[in-house]
């Protein structure tokens, strides 16, 4: 009997994990056949400079010292009329940042920036709280957004405002690069991610029709969108993607350029990284919570765009079936030994690899974005494809304990990455930071655990001269013995 359930909660994770990539290659064939039929977007800019809506760019900034100042001038130096660029700078910081951004905001104001130093009287709803107040107090029709940790480039207004002139487009997300990409392991991995979901998923969903999210960062807003939707709340970790179902809900569109690239900063401690995928992946698992019923239930959404939204809002939730087939692996290999009624079971199971492929396929085709020689391009991807599914299988407990939180409904403050200003090696130390967190949790401790369970997998299955499950247990072992290794040593170098 227990050999039944361990085998039917394995083949049942398995079969939603192929679903899902299933789906990823699902996109990848729309993102290939969109980029095959249609030219890059260029979005016509209105030659005219009264023509230009106002734009308020808001900064929502709490205790940014090392970036904000770098941030404030790429903004600053935007190409778009000044009387028609208002800057706010809404500022929640706790630490010297308020006298940072002080001094730069008077700075900028003496050569005739429209720019606004705004404080409000407490942190109440977080970032979603700060854009709120923001737009209380705002002059633009159009909102952009940027976090501290982002340096939009000078022709950022001027290649998506024109999307604007369709009054049915209520949001324009761009496409996220990255300023420090090569610094370390972690960092291209990390870029490795974030490009597929910055090309395939956004360019595939966007293609055929259905939903997409705003980023959180580097896109712009219509105001009036904002507003019909319910504006900005702050029940979920994750914003963004909140607002962004509530008002396709609504009947907005959106609008993704992934030809508009905006630099950004990748975390380079393993701490400050998992402090991003913990928002990232409780706030998506919150979102589910608080929108999938909507999105099914809807009326002018197709059965397509519903299962691609299914996937979208539940893609943390992969984390969770990651953890479950993984530790069930292991009294896997004793069942196959022990059990040959099972044997034709397993032969089932091996189908399911063919998933692995579809998400190959779905990440070979976003490296396309790299605009390397055939030669580079299949270096690049396969020396980091399987590092990248070892690091985020490493992460794999401690996102699927975040979507866990999610789901069930638990409540935790929102926690910002802390940044650094780090782009190459020889920037100042990283582990100086005092936003770092200096501590080793039980979590870790247990991805710990976890790198020995598989390496005793790894053990049982040459023992036992079952050699199917030995990749998997190897990579595995690697992903949380990396994970762990450095959530300590980043911890113990950070004197903070």
């Amino acid at each position: 009997m227990t050999a039944f359930i361990i085998l039917s909660l394995y083949g049942l994770a398995m079969l939603l994990i192929f679903c899902y990539n299933a789906m990823q290659l699902q996109l990848a064939y729309s993102y290939w056949k969109f980029k095959r039929k249609a030219k890059q977007t260029v979005v016509q800019v209105p030659t005219s400079t009264s023509a230009l809506p106002i734009v308020t760019v808001q900064l929502p900034i709490y205790n940014e010292k090392y970036v904000v100042q770098r941030l404030i001038d790429a903004v600053a130096a935007l190409d778009y009329p000044q009387h028609k660029l208002e800057i706010q700078v809404l500022d929640d910081s706790t630490d010297e940042t308020i006298d940072l951004i002080a001094e730069r905001v008077a700075y900028w104001q003496q050569q005739g920036v429209w720019i606004s130093h705004v404080r409000r009287p407490n942190r109440e709803g977080f970032k979603a709280g700060a854009l709120a107040y923001g737009l209380t107090h705002n002059k633009g029709k159009l909102i952009a957004i940027f976090d501290a940790d982002f340096v939009p480039p000078t022709h950022f207004l001027k290649a998506t405002v024109g999307a604007f002139a369709n009054a049915d487009i209520g949001m324009v997300q761009t496409r996220w690069e990255h300023l420090n990409e090569d610094y370390s392991l972690m960092t291209q991995l990390q870029a490795f991610g974030l490009n597929a979901h910055f090309t395939v998923e956004q360019v595939g969903r966007n293609a055929q029709g259905h939903l997409i999210n705003f980023n959180g960062t580097a896109g712009v807003w219509r105001k009036q969108c904002i507003e019909d939707a319910g504006g900005w709340q702050s029940d979920t970790l994750t914003e963004d993607l909140d607002l962004s179902y509530r008002a396709q809900l609504k009947g907005w569109k959106f609008k993704y350029l992934e030809e508009v690239g905006t630099p950004a900063e990748l975390p380079v401690a393993m701490n400050a990284l998992k402090t991003q995928q913990f928002r990232w992946t409780k706030g998506a698992a919150e979102c589910a919570r608080k929108n999938l019923w909507k999105v099914l239930g809807a009326a002018d959404l197709n059965l397509s765009t519903k299962m691609h939204a299914l996937f979208h809002l539940l893609n943390s939730s992969m984390f969770v079936l990651v953890v479950l087939v993984s530790v069930l692996s292991l009294p896997l290999l004793f069942i196959k030994n022990a059990f040959v009624e099972y044997t034709q079971v397993f032969i089932y199971f091996s189908f399911f690899l063919t998933g692995t492929v579809f998400l190959g396929v779905f990440y070979w085709v976003s490296t396309s974005v790299k605009g390397l020689s055939k030669q580079r391009r299949q270096k690049y991807f396969f020396m980091r494809f399987p590092l990248f599914l070892a690091m985020y299988t490493g992460l794999s407990l401690h996102n699927a304990l975040a979507v866990v939180e999610g789901l069930l409904g638990k409540k935790t403050p929102f926690i910002r990455t802390p940044k650094f200003n780090i782009t190459k090696q020889q920037d100042q130390p990283w582990k100086s930071n005092q936003y770092l967190k200096n501590n080793i949790s039980l979590l870790t401790v247990l991805e710990g655990v976890f790198m020995v369970y598989f390496l005793v997998g790894v053990g049982v299955g040459i023992y036992l001269h079952e050699y199917g499950l030995l990749p998997f247990h190897l990579m595995l072992a690697f992903g949380f013995g990396y994970i762990c290794f450095y959530s300590v040593w980043h911890s113990l170098v950070n004197p903070a």
